[in-house]
């Protein structure tokens, strides 16, 4: 490769990654765009999502299970997917959890205790 072809070529890959780099400042998709000053997108940070511990409300849920392992395990996997738990150790409170209540396993049983 010739000298001022391999200089082409760097100056072309520097301006590439520095149109990806600008443009997903604007486009990020944990903020979200809020104005436009001196042509240029102000960006605002979106509000942190709240998460619940799950290890806690899990081991309530299962406490009168006979399968407490199982039952821990399965409804970690429901509550990081839903991030809710029914209070209670009944069925009766699912409703409270549409996520949690309606997820179902590949063969449509209920995936969650």
């Amino acid at each position: 490769m010739a000298p001022s072809s391999t200089a082409f070529l760097l100056a072309a890959l520097f301006l590439l990654g520095f149109c990806l780099v600008d443009s997903r400042s604007v486009y990020d998709h944990h903020h979200h765009r809020s104005a436009v000053a001196g042509g240029r997108w102000l960006v605002q940070a979106a509000a942190p999502a709240v998460t619940i511990d799950c290890g806690a409300k899990c081991s309530v849920r299962c406490s009168k299970s006979w399968k407490r392992k199982m039952c821990n395990k399965m409804c970690g996997v429901c509550c990081s997917r839903c991030n809710c738990v029914p209070p209670g150790t009944s069925a009766e409170t699912r409703s409270t959890c549409p996520c949690y209540a309606t997820m179902t396993t590949p063969r449509g049983k209920l995936k969650c205790p």
